[in-house]
């Protein structure tokens, strides 16, 4: 950053002598000796004594383009950076991709030569791509871990951190004697409890090529030699998607979240499925309100066996001192 001492354009009000004798302070006035809570950033960028008007600081960085855009169009046209890179691809979303559509650039369908030609560049371009096993391992990966994060609706962050996870446990060479489906599915499941987005081993299974067991294996294996820190999940953030899927009001979920906060508080959360906890809560709380549901519905919605709903519902109406 240049400093100048420089002193700002000011009308002269007074007499010569007066002005001269201004300009003779302000030109011993150290840059280095000023007071900062008397400096001021003016909208072009310099840096001013407030009260002399010398300029402390000049010439400001612009780090906005050279051109200049009106619109959206104009914006897109003159703009030269590409689409951001993303961890959800191998190569990161740098390679060219070729379209599946069999149209050129103004919709006309292509000739068959042409459309027989697209196919086999756009074969060559999937070969390519992955120069070797690592590549098409992690390829492979992140392309089960878009298709079960789409099928679990979850949002766009969570894909980003569960292929971040697994490319570190790719890199320390976590996958070794496991399968890739299993350290994927591990790996988003990672994610939804890092990124607070609830989802149970039971709804990763049900989207997953692999099994319950298998996965919280794998999950407890790469959680522990990655040093991943997990919270436990909290009962409450699977509240109100079950009481959607029940069509169970407002109400019964701010009496489901108010029996886990009293229940949790008497210690009987503790060694408990955070799902089963919350489906009890709910079931108590849709007696409650006068909303009644079957403990087979709620079991359903929630993934867990009416027993266990019966056991944590008994819990939970004796600490809150409620008779059935």
């Amino acid at each position: 950053m240049k400093r100048s001492t420089r002193q700002r354009g000011h009308r002269s009000t007074g007499t010569r002598e007066e002005d001269t004798a201004e300009s003779a302070a302000e030109a011993e006035l150290d840059p280095e000796e000023i007071d900062p809570e008397d400096l001021v950033r003016t909208a072009d960028g310099e840096l001013i004594h407030e009260e002399t008007g010398l300029i402390i600081e000049e010439d400001q960085i612009d780090r906005g383009p050279e051109w200049r855009a009106f619109n959206h169009s104009e914006r897109q046209n003159k703009s030269r950076v590409g689409a951001p890179t993303t961890k959800t691809m191998h190569d990161k979303g740098l390679t060219t991709t070729i379209d599946w559509k069999d149209k050129d650039a103004y919709g006309r369908s292509l000739s068959s030569e042409k459309r027989s030609q697209m196919h086999r560049l756009r074969k060559w371009q999937e070969r390519i791509r992955t120069k070797d096993a690592g590549e098409r391992n992690l390829q492979f990966a992140l392309s089960e871990i878009d298709r079960m994060a789409s099928a679990l609706g979850v949002p766009r962050s969570v894909r980003e951190v569960a292929s971040v996870i697994y490319r570190r446990a790719l890199s320390e060479d976590l996958i070794r004697g496991r399968s890739i489906e299993g350290v994927s599915t591990a790996a988003l499941y990672a994610a939804c409890r890092k990124e607070g987005i609830p989802r149970s081993l039971e709804e990763i299974s049900e989207v997953s090529r692999v099994d319950r067991k298998e996965i919280g294996r794998t999950y407890r294996y790469i959680s522990q030699e990655l040093g991943l820190e997990m919270r436990p999940v909290d009962p409450k953030k699977y509240v109100p998607r079950f009481c959607s899927e029940l069509e169970l009001s407002e109400e019964v979920q701010s009496k489901a979240k108010e029996i886990i906060d009293t229940t949790a508080e008497e210690g009987l959360l503790s060694g408990k499925s955070p799902t089963g906890f919350a489906a009890a809560a709910i079931y108590a709380a849709s007696l409650l309100c006068n909303q009644k549901k079957t403990q087979r519905e709620v079991a359903d919605v929630a993934q867990v066996t009416e027993v266990t709903i019966r056991n944590r519902y008994q819990e939970q109406i004796e600490a809150m001192g409620i008779h059935s």
